[in-house]
């Protein structure tokens, strides 16, 4: 089978399509034929920065059909959709940019018809990511207020449409180009984060948020904690920049703050079981509550263009790699 693997860190030239051994799923593992896959901003640091295990396959995220089942898997069989998330996470050497990849019955779950492979590999990761922060951190309700950094991002859209479809009332920040679109997956209001006065203008249109999403940490940090309302959770996608200058701010507002790593929800027995998580993330999708964008798709032997577009370039929801 195909894999893009990669034996070193680097720049997008380590990568490779290899020819490989198709795997073979342990007791607890079933084997998926990938029809899609989709990239993350995580797959490309992994690479530049080093996985634990190489030579690592590259991609977090697939969907396509069970192919084989372990001796112990009795929740799925040959021929089943399923969509699943996880693959980047130290304990895989394989990923889901491959022909075949075993992955462990607890990170995935049935992709129900009616969805697309390609929207199920989309939104597997950022669905997981945002539901831990709006509902297993912040647990967001019907009429709260949740602003949301980078509308048009692949966390950022799906937060959007999400929130929305919680009964809750979105309001993010984009480019100019992608106001309308947001605005489309369920924002009441849409800012441009170029703006001097983005604080400002965010403090305006939320009247002090409930739920501040931020996946910049390290930029925006102080930005969300003026931005949340008092009692409010800020949950961020914490990185290594991340500062926080004002703690008598955030004290003063009684604020929670959530500092979340998506790379131990496959590894820490405290976090929420995946499976579930994507199962109802299907169903939205399936009932037309949450719409996932693809903004493009490249065929597995262009893995390297989607390396070089998730950290480059600016679009719209996801990017699908397919066989």
């Amino acid at each position: 089978m195909r894999a893009v693997r990669y034996h070193d860190c680097g720049e997008v030239n380590v990568l490779r399509v290899e020819d490989c051994e198709r795997p073979e799923p342990a007791h607890d593992e079933v084997l998926v034929e990938m029809r899609a896959a989709s990239i993350n901003p995580i797959d490309a640091i992994l690479r530049e920065q080093g996985a634990p295990r190489l030579p690592k396959t590259t991609g977090s995220d697939i969907a396509g059909v069970v192919a084989a089942a372990g001796a112990d898997v009795d929740n799925h069989e040959e021929g089943d959709r399923v969509f699943a998330t996880g693959l980047h996470v130290g304990r895989f050497g394989g990923g889901s940019f491959a022909d075949f990849a075993v992955v462990p019955t607890d990170l995935l779950a049935p992709l129900p018809d009616g969805v697309d492979f390609e929207e199920g590999a989309a939104v597997a990761l950022v669905g997981v990511t945002v539901w831990r922060a709006m509902v297993h951190h912040a647990h967001l309700e019907p009429g709260a207020t949740a602003f949301i950094h980078g509308g048009n991002g692949g966390v950022g859209h799906v937060a959007v449409g999400f929130a929305a479809a919680l009964g809750a009332t979105p309001v993010a920040t984009a480019r100019p180009e992608y106001h309308d679109a947001v605005r489309g997956l369920g924002a009441a209001a849409v800012i441009d984060y170029t703006r001097d006065d983005l604080t400002e203008a965010a403090v305006e249109a939320t009247g002090g948020a409930d739920l501040v999403l931020d996946a910049l940490p390290g930029t925006y940090f102080d930005t969300d904690v003026a931005v949340a309302g008092f009692g409010g959770d800020v949950s961020v996608l914490a990185g290594d920049e991340a500062t926080l200058s004002d703690v008598p701010a955030a004290r003063s507002k009684e604020l929670d703050i959530h500092m979340m790593s998506m790379s131990n929800l496959a590894t820490h027995p405290d976090a929420p079981d995946i499976g579930p998580i994507l199962d109802r993330l299907g169903r939205l999708v399936a009932e037309d509550r949450l719409e996932v964008v693809i903004d493009r798709t490249y065929p597995l032997e262009d893995a390297a263009q989607a390396h070089r577009a998730i950290m480059e370039e600016s679009f719209l929801g996801k990017i699908v790699l397919t066989p």
